[in-house]
């Protein structure tokens, strides 16, 4: 799929964009790398799947349609900002059109790690335009909760220095000349993307999450917030019947034994 083609499709996609309200919950999370979102999910995940919910799971830059170009232009260092903007863009529709719209559609509730916000918030730092990044995902579907996960840049990079001995071109910010130092480009890079997230959660009220507070306490709080959306979701037959903590190994789990939380790069 050549990115020309990318952009038309994407354009025809938001003229369409009148959709009625779907049966199911879209529920996102968003911060920046090392923040814990993506074990918060899991854990969430495991919970409403053991409350017998139908759970459906996404996450950012995995459909398999623009991989392969992906990959390549990473490779060989060929993205400009707008390049990789696209690409993205590309993937978060076929996402929604293949995954998420009939999952929502059936009443299932959909989890995705990432979502637009991490396009508004990285792809401006690039300086791709705001204004035409929400034009670009207008087609989104609104999230019935969106949380951002708070964590000061240095506790997030004490926690990716621990458990990622090698950061990749793109996702140690290196094309943006931050610094010739890849891990100190990264810190920049994160910290300017935390810089932009902060005016994106104050644009569509993401619910902020204190990403340093203890891994149960930050659980806790996240499912009294989605309780109250859970009525009418639908549910599976025969759900199973062990507790989300326990097929976490959490309880009782030693503070100091947990490995910190390593997110997935660009």
């Amino acid at each position: 799929m050549s990115l020309s083609r990318s952009a038309e499709a994407l354009d025809a996609i938001q003229v369409e964009d009148q959709r009625p309200k779907l049966p199911g919950r879209l529920i996102i999370v968003e911060g920046i790398d090392g923040s814990g979102k993506s074990t918060q999910l899991d854990l969430l995940r495991k919970w409403l799947t053991n409350q017998g919910y139908l759970v459906m799971f996404s996450e950012w830059n995995s459909s398999p349609i623009v991989k392969g170009i992906t990959r390549h232009g990473k490779r060989r260092q060929l993205l400009s900002p707008m390049s990789f903007s696209l690409i993205h863009a590309a993937d978060f529709a076929s996402r929604t059109y293949s995954q998420i719209l009939p999952a929502l559609q059936s009443g299932a509730i959909v989890l995705a790690d990432r979502y637009v916000y991490t396009a508004y918030a990285r792809d401006a730092v690039r300086g791709v335009n705001r204004d035409w990044l929400r034009r670009l995902y207008s087609f989104a579907v609104e999230p019935t909760l969106a949380f951002y996960f708070d964590v000061p840049l240095e506790e997030a990079m004490r926690r990716i220095s621990i458990g990622r001995p090698e950061l990749k071109y793109y996702e140690a910010g290196l094309d943006l000349g931050l610094h010739n130092d890849p891990f100190e480009s990264f810190r920049r890079f994160q910290g300017l993307i935390r810089q932009e997230y902060e005016c994106v959660v104050d644009e569509f009220g993401l619910l902020r999450m204190d990403a340093t507070e203890s891994l149960i306490h930050q659980q806790q709080r996240m499912r009294e917030m989605v309780r109250p959306h859970l009525d009418g979701a639908m549910r599976l037959p025969n759900p199973p019947t062990a507790d989300a903590w326990q097929v976490a190994s959490l309880l009782g789990h030693n503070q100091a034994e947990r490995r910190p939380l390593l997110e997935p790069g660009e």
